[in-house]
């Protein structure tokens, strides 16, 4: 018999153990809510990871059960993640922008067992509480237990007042799941991906590669820790030893920019909004100094080509824009520049830089026509995305819908896409006409059937529409029956309590009629073009 390899698991564990013990004094910097910097290090995490991995238990949580978090980027979070992680509980983080009954479907249909709450969320959770019976504590990370009316409610200092393990973490299945994250839920209830130890450990490992961190660099996550796991930064971040400083809930530019400058900020990530907000903000304060920061990472929507220059020529920061899913893990493509291309001009630079860029090592691309045969990858063609790879989700979380999106082996992505001969990803379009605003997913399916179920309403299409601030916002073109008049007040508040008030169109224009194809389908791409100056000047 020949000699092989150990089949040790993939572990996350494993690689928090090595910053643990080689980085022990690294430090962890987060914002409190009263705008005070917490201090602490990689070797006092620890054993605070250890006593919440301990008060689980005595909670009655145990491996493969899930909790839920409504938080912000701190370090509680990160001690949740980790106290999870480590121990085969199932770290379910909800994406506190979501709708209520959004919010109580997935802490429902992900069965958590615990809630952990940030204060500024405690309100809501007493609203969803009576409708939650499984879930029977519900921990502040900040905030008296004794002032709120939530079931079993437990200040999260008092939860880990006692002991936890020590000694190596417990050897888990690799293909047992860490962490439940779910998708915006734009048309329907949102669909669950549950990431694994192995898959999530290879995608840190890949992202590294591309993306590299090093113990020397100061990361901050500035993509909320409920969206896709935070682009796996809290754990590529850990693995790599870097310091980490988690901005808590004020992401304002002014606040941003004070933590780049006060802690020396190396590397961030985040949506273009933000980005956007730092740059209109150190156009008005050009005294700011953020020359700490030699790249960051932007995605979770399309990046400006105008934004990515600016900070190039102004700052000398490079913008890398990033592509993925909640379904890949969930980076799975960076737009950066092959060897070639280093010496080229920085216009031609550009045409490459604002793509979704080059699908990041472990992962294949293909795109489809309607019928799904592959087309070429020639720079011309243009297709749906399909992605595959070892950290790409095979199903959702118990939803009879994964059918319709994973096909063969490959997830369909949704995205209409061309990719050039040097295997770079242009997306052109969205299979589903969906928007697309500030990083998060808004469906002007949805947005049209209720403007259509007002009274007065015959026909409504909603389009995105290109944005200075938001990158996208809605716009309804509306018809009303013959006779009737409605206005744009009429219908926001048709709408105010259907949908989260930043689903809510920016403007409405009333016409006689929508634009149609030949098979009487609305023709968005008229209505895009119609209407494609609509918001210039607005913030």
């Amino acid at each position: 018999m020949p000699a092989h390899m150990m089949d040790y698991p993939l572990l996350l564990s494993t690689l928090y153990e090595r910053a643990v013990r080689i980085y022990p004094d690294r430090e962890i910097v987060s914002v409190n809510p009263d705008g005070a910097l917490h201090r602490t290090t990689y070797g006092a995490t620890d054993d605070r990871v250890r006593r919440l991995a301990g008060a689980l238990g005595r909670l009655g949580i145990e491996p493969g059960d899930a909790v839920g978090t409504l938080a912000w980027n701190t370090h509680r979070h990160h001690e949740i993640y980790w106290a999870t992680a480590n121990t085969g509980r199932i770290c379910h983080t909800v994406n506190i922008r979501l709708l209520p009954d959004q919010i109580r479907y997935i802490i429902d249909h992900a069965g958590d067992r615990a809630v952990f709450v940030s204060g500024d969320m405690v309100e809501a959770a007493e609203l969803l509480a009576p409708r939650l019976p499984s879930v029977r504590s519900w921990i502040l990370l900040d905030g008296d237990p004794s002032e709120v009316s939530l079931p079993g409610a437990v200040a999260y200092e008092d939860l880990i007042e006692g002991p936890g393990p020590s000694g190596p973490w417990p050897e888990l299945d690799e293909r047992s799941p860490h962490m439940y994250c779910y998708t915006s839920g734009t048309t329907g209830n949102p669909k669950g991906v549950a990431y694994t130890q192995r898959s999530t450990y290879m995608h840190t490992l890949s992202s590294l590669f591309v993306k590299p961190l090093a113990a020397s660099d100061n990361f901050m996550p500035v993509v909320p820790m409920f969206h896709a796991a935070g682009w796996g930064y809290p754990f590529s971040a850990t693995a790599a030893g870097a310091k980490l400083t988690y901005p808590g809930h004020d992401l304002s530019p002014g606040a941003l920019v004070d933590l780049i400058e006060g802690e020396q900020v190396t590397f961030s990530a985040g949506v273009p909004t933000i980005w956007l907000g730092i740059q209109n903000y150190l156009t008005a304060h050009p005294e700011r100094d953020i020359s700490s920061i030699r790249s960051f990472l932007c995605g979770g929507s399309a990046v400006p080509r105008a934004m990515i220059d600016w900070f190039w020529r102004e700052r000398g920061i490079r913008v890398t824009q990033g592509w993925g899913m909640t379904e890949t893990n969930p980076l799975a493509a960076i737009a950066d520049l092959r060897p070639e291309m280093e010496s080229w001009d920085w216009g031609r630079q550009l045409d490459y830089l604002e793509t979704a860029g080059l699908p990041i090592p472990g992962l294949r691309v293909k795109i489809v026509d309607d019928e799904g045969r592959d087309l070429p990858q020639d720079g011309e063609a243009f297709g749906e995305l399909l992605i595959q790879g070892p950290w790409i989700a095979a199903e959702y979380l118990n939803d009879p819908r994964s059918a319709e999106t994973m096909v063969d082996g490959w997830l369909r992505t949704g995205d209409v896409c061309k990719i050039t001969p040097e295997g770079y990803i242009r997306i052109t379009d969205r299979a589903k006409d969906v928007i697309k605003s500030g990083g998060e997913w808004i469906s002007s399916i949805d947005l049209e059937n209720l403007i259509m179920a007002h009274p007065k309403v015959a026909e409504a299409a909603v389009v995105g529409i290109s944005h200075p601030r938001w990158q996208e916002r809605p716009l309804a073109v509306v018809v009303p029956h013959p006779g009737e008049q409605v206005t744009g007040e009429d219908l926001a508040g048709h709408l105010d309590g259907k949908v989260a008030r930043w689903w809510l169109p920016d403007d409405y224009v009333f016409a006689d009629e929508v634009p149609k194809t030949g098979t009487g389908k609305f023709d968005k791409k008229v209505m895009r073009d119609r209407y494609s100056d609509r918001f210039l000047g607005r913030d």
